[in-house]
């Protein structure tokens, strides 16, 4: 039995790119997607008028 000794890390480093480019494209393709997608939301703006009356100024 013979032990060999790798050393060549090329293909390892070629694998690491492979798999974070398919990571990203994953990623940007779910962005994109929900991009698409459209959420409800309120139709009126909601506001509430504050009277003058009840500020009070606190030194």
């Amino acid at each position: 039995m013979q032990f060999t000794r790798k050393t060549s890390y090329s293909k390892s480093i070629i694998g690491l790119l492979i798999k974070l480019f398919a990571i990203g494209i994953v990623f940007i393709g779910i962005v994109f997607l929900l991009s698409k997608l459209d959420f409800p939301a309120p139709k009126k703006s909601i506001e509430k008028i504050i009277p003058n009356e009840n500020f009070k100024i606190v030194k």
